[in-house]
């Protein structure tokens, strides 16, 4: 392989291995390209030291590309640091990803409460334990009111969104208990 092909193919690299630190600074891949950085910088290594037997051109082009990867490789490392620490964009994701498992939503599909005394049961269970976590009384509901209410507005959103069932959903947001219907 020439030089020139061989600084083709670290420019190359080097673009590579951009996209795969985005990769793996989204999220979408577990752990960071080392690999590829060890191939690039053993090529830079190894092409700085024969840099005599470069011709002008060829010695601009590498150090050109060296400059480009130092100051990608400064990027990423400060990238990396703020992901490890959960600091700048990653502390978003993190805030995010909190709320998220704070918040719990239980969904259940229910045809006929009447006839399915345990979904209606898991439903209010789930209601309960969503304003207990906002620290509502619950010692006001009655199971069986709870489960009339529920039995009547099955039919209703059965015949308003002409389906067969209904998933209901309780969840909190915002600090308040959050109960809704949608087509099953």
């Amino acid at each position: 392989m020439t030089i020139d092909e061989e600084l083709s193919k670290l420019e190359d690299d080097i673009r590579r291995l951009k996209i795969e630190y985005e990769i793996y600074l989204n999220g979408s891949s577990d752990r960071p390209p080392r690999d590829s950085v060890y191939r690039v910088e053993s090529v830079v290594k190894r092409l700085t030291g024969d840099a005599g037997n470069l011709s002008f051109g060829q010695r601009f082009k590498l150090n050109s590309l060296a400059q480009k990867y130092a100051v990608q490789g400064a990027l990423w490392r400060r990238k990396l640091m703020e992901k490890e620490g959960g600091r700048g964009q990653f502390a978003q994701q993190r805030r995010g990803l909190e709320a998220l498992t704070e918040e719990k939503v239980v969904r259940v599909v229910c045809a006929d409460p009447a006839a399915e005394p345990e979904k209606a049961e898991e439903i209010l269970r789930a209601l309960l334990a969503a304003q207990r976590r906002v620290g509502q009384a619950v010692s006001n509901v009655e199971a069986e009111r709870f489960r009339k209410y529920l039995c009547g507005k099955t039919e209703q959103l059965r015949v308003w969104l002409r389906c067969d069932k209904v998933q209901f959903s309780v969840g909190t947001a915002q600090g308040r208990v959050k109960f809704w219907a949608a087509k099953g």
